[in-house]
Order: C-alpha cells, then sequence, then structure tokens
C-alpha cells in the first residue's frame, strides 16, 4: 500500500495540491521578514484585532502573551490566510502580500502554522510521517509516486535528530508521547523548509522533561527560522523569551524582554497581576 493510501487510510485529511506558481525569494534586505499593519479584524460586532502592528525580523524568535481573548489566534488566523482582516495590510517580506493568497498558498510558500493539538498521521511511523511530508513540499511534489533520493533522505534524517526522534523513527506516531508528538508535527513543518513558523502554545500537557526539551528545540530553530510562540505559560516564556509582545483587546499594549514587559505598569494591570 502506497504512504499516501496510508496517510487516508489513518484518516487526516488529504495534503492540499502544490502551487507552482509561488515560491519567488523573500526580501529582507530592507527590513523585517513579517509585517502585520494596521490590521483590524470584527466578529458580530466584537473588535478582534484593532489597528493591530507587529513585525517579526528574519531568523527571530518572538514570544506573543496574553489573556483570552486579546487576539492570538485571530493574529495567526490573518497571518496564515484563513481570517481575512477588515482593513490593514500583511506582507511577507517586501514584496509578497499574504492577504492576496489562499491558504494552502501561504502554507507552501514558506509560513508553517503548528495549532495547540498535535495534527499527525498516528497509522504511520515517525519516519513514514516526515516522508510524506517531504512529498508535500512543492518542490519535490512528484516523489508521492517515487522513492525519495538521497538529499530528501538525509533531510529526513537531519530533522529527526533536531527534533530529538531519531530513536522512535519506526515507532507508530500513535504511540509516540504527547511531547513527542508535539515535535514531531514541529518535524512535518520543518520538511517544507518554512522561513516563519508559528507556533501555538506547544508545551500544554507536557512534562517538564519535555518542556525543557522544547524550549532547547524552538530555541535551537531560530536564526534559520523566524518562530513566532504563542504561550501562556510564563516559566516557558522566561526560559525562551527574547522579545515578549503582550497583546490586549486586539492590540499591542507592550513589546520588549520578559524583564520588561513583567515590570510595565500597564502589563501588571491587565494579565500578569501583582506579583
Amino acid at each position: 500500500m502506497s504512504i499516501v493510501k496510508q496517510a487516508l487510510r489513518a484518516g487526516r485529511h488529504a495534503l492540499p495540491k502544490a502551487d507552482p506558481n509561488f515560491g519567488a525569494p523573500i526580501d529582507t534586505s530592507h527590513g523585517p521578514i513579517l509585517y502585520v499593519e494596521g490590521i483590524s479584524v470584527s466578529f458580530d460586532g466584537f473588535k478582534a484585532l484593532n489597528d493591530l502592528n507587529l513585525y517579526v525580523d528574519d531568523g527571530e524568535l518572538r514570544c506573543i502573551i496574553g489573556p483570552n481573548g486579546a487576539g492570538k489566534t485571530t493574529m495567526m488566523d490573518v497571518i496564515t490566510g484563513k481570517t481575512r482582516p477588515d482593513e490593514g495590510s500583511v506582507f511577507f517580506g517586501q514584496s509578497i502580500n499574504l492577504l492576496e493568497l489562499s491558504e494552502h498558498q501561504i502554507a507552501r510558500g514558506g509560513i508553517g502554522r503548528k495549532f495547540q493539538k498535535p495534527t499527525i498521521f498516528e497509522a504511520l511511523t515517525v519516519y513514514e510521517n516526515l516522508e510524506l511530508a517531504t512529498a508535500a513540499n512543492k518542490r519535490v511534489w512528484s516523489t508521492l509516486t517515487r522513492e525519495l533520493n538521497g538529499a530528501q533522505k538525509d533531510r529526513i534524517e537531519e530533522v529527526l535528530h533536531t527534533i530529538g526522534l531519531i530513536t522512535q523513527r519506526h515507532q507508530d506516531a500513535g504511540a509516540l508521547s504527547h511531547g513527542q508528538k508535539q515535535w514531531l508535527e514541529i518535524g512535518m513543518l520543518l520538511m517544507q523548509e518554512p522561513r516563519v513558523l508559528l507556533v501555538d502554545e506547544p508545551v500544554a500537557g507536557m512534562t517538564g522533561e519535555e518542556v525543557e526539551h522544547t524550549a532547547q528545540l524552538l530555541t535551537s530553530l531560530a536564526g534559520k527560522h523566524s518562530v513566532i510562540v504563542v504561550e501562556h505559560d510564563m516559566a516557558f516564556v522566561r526560559s525562551i523569551a527574547r522579545t515578549v509582545t503582550v497583546l490586549h483587546q486586539g492590540s499591542v499594549l507592550a513589546e520588549g524582554s520578559m524583564d520588561q514587559v513583567q515590570n510595565d505598569p500597564k502589563v501588571i494591570e491587565v494579565y500578569l497581576g501583582e506579583t
């Protein structure tokens, strides 16, 4: 049975077709890799985002925090094309207008998103999950019908080492721990070589050891990738944070180092508390 048929039998939606017309070089020579400017989104009169401005540099690790309803999920939905804003602009580099692209085009074009609940092929092995993610890459779509070449196999080995699952390569993904499933999904995104990686609450439900490994994994990805982490666990954020953006009522309330935002009176009032 082919790996594609196994994946479909595993119960996950079929992978979207690649877009051969998308893939121009991302220009970051004059500024950030991601521009979110003046974004507003309303749902039935409720303003989920209100003139939101966010700028992320190439290779940066950015943490986004904020109370429930601050607009964190809506912000990610706009960046990845799931939600269209009422106004504003979102650019990938200096020339790619994300608001003109579909979700699939954005995903194939270099922006990967990991949701809080891992979405992997549990009936397939760890290696087969990464193999299928390789086939989903727009540059190697034809691998769905032929064997992987040496470079692709080398890339899988590299990602296995990166995510710390080299000894689990032949294990069914469904038998992995919660944390290992999260790392596998990150690995599947890495197989598609994203320039920007959005990670939603990666340590929810993890053991202390898994949290520590996740912190090491995400910090190791910064530099080659721009990593945007949305998280509620303040101890985890402090362990990885370089720049922290605090959202409140759909706008940026504060931005800076973890120490700076924790000591900001506005942040203390609306989110972190007096302690």
